[in-house]
């Protein structure tokens, strides 16, 4: 039974799972565990990444009774996954449904699973929190330190080799495609990785180094290695990245449209 009526994002969830329960019945007992056996989308949740992060070394109920923890302890993380599926919905056209990337998007699991493992390390439980990015990186080939700092409603498209390191920020409503580099510049200390702002769009493949900005509702062309900071409303390209024009949309990050093709500089 549905028991969070006021949720809709798990209205939705459940009644797209239990249709598809009864279109493909091999599935149903494995849909029955993941969702429709769960009373809210935190319990689902829950469940889903114990399972897929337990190993013979850290039992599935052992990493669900941290994750339950977390969700309690932090409200804000239940808003964020919320922001992130919907994201994902809204941006990606391979999306027909919340219950695909729920069910089988590694991006959605890996950005779920460090928002734990962030909860962990901002309480002093580091070691657990670094055994999760472990395990992050090897299930989801996804590595995210569990000390930066990442928004809500991000969009971690295909999400394969995606780095970002331990002193990134990334604001709300961000974009990025696989094999994303948000990292260092080498074997510099202390506050060494990219603060990307609002609205930004990073396209496959780009690579940001350093302590360097990129600025709000800006797009970052594939490929491109960005190593200075980068102004608000601009997009940037090249090895070396600079400033070729204006984005053609006022977000980036939402349109997803990886053309160059704004306003030229």
């Amino acid at each position: 039974m549905v028991t969070e009526m006021d949720d809709p994002i798990w209205r939705m969830l459940y009644q797209q799972v239990q249709a598809a329960a009864t279109e493909e019945p091999i599935l149903a007992s494995y849909l029955h565990a993941i969702v429709l056996n769960h009373q809210s989308l935190d319990d689902a949740l829950s469940f889903h990444l114990a399972s897929k992060l337990s190993s013979p070394s850290l039992q599935a109920m052992q990493i669900r009774d941290v994750i339950d923890n977390a969700f309690r302890s932090e409200p804000r993380i239940g808003v964020e996954f919320r922001a992130d599926l919907q994201a994902i919905c809204d941006r990606d056209p391979a999306a027909a449904s919340v219950a695909e990337p729920f069910l089988h998007y590694k991006g959605f699991h890996a950005l779920e699973s460090y928002r734990v493992g962030h909860w962990l390390w901002q309480n002093g439980r580091k070691s657990l929190a670094q055994h999760l990015q472990n395990r992050i990186s090897e299930l989801f080939g996804v590595d995210i330190h569990p000390a930066a700092n990442i928004g809500k409603g991000i969009l971690i498209d295909h999400a394969t080799s995606v780095v970002i390191g331990e002193t990134a920020i990334v604001e709300d409503n961000v974009s990025l495609l696989h094999e994303v580099t948000l990292g260092g510049t080498g074997n510099v200390i202390g506050d060494r990785h990219p603060k990307i702002r609002k609205g930004v769009l990073i396209g496959a493949g780009a690579k940001i180094l350093g302590n360097v900005e990129v600025g709000e509702y800006s797009k970052i062309a594939a490929s491109s290695v960005v190593l200075t900071d980068i102004p608000p409303h601009c997009t940037a390209a090249g090895v070396p990245a600079r400033v070729i024009g204006t984005p053609e949309f006022d977000i980036p990050a939402f349109e997803m449209n990886q053309m160059l093709s704004g306003k030229k500089v």
